[in-house]
């Protein structure tokens, strides 16, 4: 089994790569391509592969193309040349009982600030291009269209304003006409409005049932079954844990079921940590599994093994083979078939230990959770009377703590890591006059409230965040 992966090349370009075992990885598209979609800013899923046929999202023209594996073929564009990067596509799916390609489509030609999104078709028949058939559209937002096993039906996720997919969202059904066409829809989850929920990664079982993510009851996002006859969900594990991850991406692969069976691999992350395990939906017992990560993303499996991408505190982010007993309940190999740096291990005594922590925070009764790596180095020791910096990065889990930022973003989030630098200093672990804190995108607003409106932080770079620019000269 051959596993395809995206990798980054420099600042601006992913390029494809493909990782066979015992062999170096090799890129499978030309130099002049690079798959990576601008759909929803962030991106992700850029690419699908099926049968030695790969469609990509190329960066510089957003168009997606399709490349025979192997073959020396150039790739051929499938969607129209618009004269600008304006149209987006990600997150698609092959169809072959119709011979098209299934795919979320962001059109940015009306307008930037509101794009049109739908979820399209993409002939695949011939060698022409087309214009991209839109299957369905009404709503601000689309992601995750997959096909049942038997080709006649097609779950997918859509949300509107002013919510984000981890706010509410829904999961939609919908039957394939002789033609292609969808003309019965039914709302799987998220329709209720005595029930706020946000379903994701919606998955078809080996036998054609739907599975997916959601957040219901308890806030934390659980694996359920759609039961179709009734159009009833069941839950097939409950804990108090996270089985995906935020909708910042398209592509995101938190489960998968194992080969043919009826066997889950899943990924689930509590109190800051990731574990791994089988879950047997016919008997609803669950297996973990010992791997040495304790970061998990991504898994993609075969029929007694998966592979799953990770990283620990002595790991670098890697793409590992783990191969099960005939039991499906136990790891008998576990192989790393690649890395984001294969030299790691000689810089392994530099690696920090993490200490998990447990502090509380502004909120009555309400604790945070963080993970503390002291310095390291075999090459330096401080003095026995200093205590070292600090650095912050912010994190959090479940809707109940997602949900606190609700009309407070900026001040609880800010609370939070003034919270865990107090602390650390109050154990004894810190230098009270070198704490300093860094963040991206929501956690970039943080550092630069953390830095405007409290004194606890002496210094901070947000890497990209938030705020009003003609306000920098008087607060930054």
């Amino acid at each position: 089994m051959n596993i395809f992966a995206p990798y980054l090349t420099n600042f601006v370009f992913r390029r494809m790569v493909i990782v066979k075992e015992d062999d170096k990885p090799a890129d499978i598209i030309p130099q002049e391509f690079a798959a990576r979609t601008l759909a929803q800013e962030y991106g992700g899923g850029a690419f699908a592969v099926q049968d030695s046929v790969v469609v990509f999202s190329n960066y510089k023209d957003q168009r997606l193309y399709k490349q025979p594996i192997g073959t020396g073929s150039l790739p051929v564009p499938l969607t129209p040349d618009y004269g600008a990067p304006d149209v987006s596509y990600a997150d698609g799916v092959f169809d072959p009982h119709f011979s098209r390609y299934i795919t979320v489509m962001e059109d940015r030609r009306t307008s930037s600030l509101n794009p049109a999104t739908t979820i399209v078709s993409i002939n695949l028949s011939n060698g022409d291009v087309h214009e991209p058939k839109v299957l369905i559209s009404g709503n601000d937002f689309y992601a995750s269209p997959r096909i049942d096993p038997t080709k006649k039906r097609m779950a997918w996720i859509e949300w509107g304003h002013p919510n984000m997919p981890w706010d509410k969202s829904e999961l939609w059904v919908g039957y394939f006409s002789e033609s292609g066409d969808l003309t019965e829809r039914v709302c799987v989850a998220g329709s209720n409005p005595m029930l706020v929920e946000s379903p994701a990664e919606p998955k078809w079982s080996p036998k054609g049932e739907l599975f997916f993510v959601t957040d219901r009851g308890s806030g934390f996002w659980n694996i359920y079954k759609w039961v179709e006859h009734t159009n009833e969900v069941v839950p097939m594990y409950a804990l108090d844990a996270e089985f995906t991850r935020p909708l910042w991406v398209f592509g995101i692969n938190s489960y998968d079921f194992l080969g043919k069976s009826n066997h889950i691999v899943f990924t689930y992350r509590q109190l800051g940590k990731s574990y791994i395990g089988v879950l047997d939906c016919d008997s609803g017992s669950v297996s973990l599994l010992d791997i040495p990560f304790s970061d998990l993303s991504n898994v993609v499996t075969g029929n007694d093994y998966f592979y799953i991408e990770g990283a620990s505190g002595s790991i670098l982010t890697s793409i590992a083979k783990v191969t099960l007993d005939g039991n499906k309940t136990k790891v008998i190999s576990f192989s790393i078939v690649w890395s984001s740096s294969p030299d790691v291990m000689q810089y392994r005594s530099f690696f920090s230990t993490p200490e998990f922590i447990e502090f509380p925070t502004s909120s009555p009764e309400q604790k945070a959770y963080a993970y503390f790596y002291p310095p390291l180095n075999p090459m330096f020791e401080g003095l026995p009377d200093e205590k070292p910096p600090l650095l912050v990065k912010t994190h959090g889990y479940g809707r109940e703590y997602r949900e606190r930022l609700l009309k407070k973003w900026g001040i609880v989030d800010v609370d939070d890591c003034c919270s865990c630098a107090r602390f650390l200093v109050e154990n004894g672990k810190v230098d009270e006059q070198r704490l300093c804190i860094t963040g991206r995108s929501a956690g970039g607003y943080t550092t630069l409230a953390s830095l405007a409106f409290r004194d606890t932080f002496k210094a901070g770079a947000s890497l990209y965040g938030i705020y009003p620019h003609n306000l920098g000269a008087s607060y930054w």
